[in-house]
């Protein structure tokens, strides 16, 4: 599979995943009337699901990582080249804004604008190391022992995180940027910004660490959530 490929099925994969966070985000608030848990609610159910088909899709085209800490385990694993893995973190963090702006057209809001929802102290702070532990270990775990359920398993386990923890799971650097562009449910102020990705960054080093741990390197092979699947039979 060419680079070019792989990098335009992260592209829209993850500017697909911002576009269903940041749009059913604006979507639950115009009809829940103020009612917070069933915005989160609604936040959560449309993530999850467009999680398990964007992954079930662009998972044979690249791995489907839609993330630069699950590209850094990846690399960290040898599964991917330096350049390619920076190619795909870039690539992530510009199809993510995209994917925020597209949302903001759809529902007739300005493309960009700076988040005011303030997300910060040291209870979201290990909730967003905490949510990125746990993805990492579902990825890195689910490889191993159960490749075919990959996109059940991330899906369940981001809705199930979008409620466990106090950040609501960004879990994600390019998903966090690209949050600070929009003052949405979904949104997160600027400044905010360089600390929940450094904890997810610690979060996720952790979960590789443990994973490796439990499990090693595993008997699958390739440079992804949804590859080790593919390798094993489709």
């Amino acid at each position: 599979m060419s680079l070019w490929r792989k990098l335009t099925a992260e592209f829209l994969g993850t500017a697909l995943l911002l576009t269903a966070v940041v749009g059913s985000g604006i979507m639950g608030a115009s009809l829940a009337a103020g009612n917070n848990a069933i915005i989160l609610l609604a936040n959560a159910s449309a993530t999850a699901a467009v999680l398990y088909v964007l992954i079930v899709l662009l998972g044979p085209l690249s791995g489907a990582h839609f993330n630069p800490v699950v590209t850094l385990a990846i690399y960290l694993r040898r599964e991917m080249t330096l350049m390619e893995a920076l190619a795909y973190m870039v690539v992530q963090c510009v199809g993510a804004i995209a994917g925020v702006m597209l949302a903001h057209v759809m529902f007739g809001v300005s493309p960009v604008q700076w988040g005011t929802h303030g997300r910060t102290g040291v209870p979201l702070w290990i909730s967003e190391g905490v949510a990125t532990f746990g993805l990492l270990l579902t990825i890195l775990l689910g490889r191993v022992h159960r490749p075919h359920a990959i996109p059940a398993l991330v899906a369940a386990y981001i809705f199930s995180a979008y409620w466990f923890t106090a950040s609501t799971s960004f879990a994600n650097p390019a998903v966090t940027l690209a949050r600070s562009l929009t003052q949405t449910f979904a949104g997160i102020h600027p400044h905010h910004v360089l600390a929940f990705v450094l904890a997810q960054i610690a979060g996720g080093l952790a979960g590789c660490a443990v994973a490796h741990a439990l499990a090693g390197r595993g008997k699958t092979a390739g440079s992804s959530p949804a590859r080790a699947a593919i390798n094993v039979s489709p």
